[in-house]
């Protein structure tokens, strides 16, 4: 099923990601991608399965998600997320 969700508040997030039109996670939602990869980093998480995880996410809608790279999504949140934790300690 196609993600229904309003990624709107990260659309700059989305169009400065590289197009990615194969490979694993092709058709995935960047955008969720990258919301779940803030969430990792925020909360420091180690191990972390990159393919569970795409797995586990939305098909791609149309917007400035469509056609980008969930697993450069992915590496911005976790990245965003963990300067997040340590910004707030």
């Amino acid at each position: 099923m196609s993600c229904q969700k309003d990624h709107s508040n990260i659309s700059d997030i989305m169009a400065a990601l590289p197009d990615d039109q194969g490979g694993v996670g092709r058709h995935k939602c960047a955008a969720c991608a990258y919301e779940e990869g803030f969430r990792q980093g925020n909360a420091l998480c180690e191990q972390i399965n990159i393919s569970q995880i795409l797995d586990s996410l939305e098909e791609s809608q149309a917007g400035a998600q469509r056609h980008k790279s969930p697993h450069a999504a992915f590496a911005y949140g976790y990245l965003n997320g963990v300067q997040t934790y340590y910004s707030g300690r």
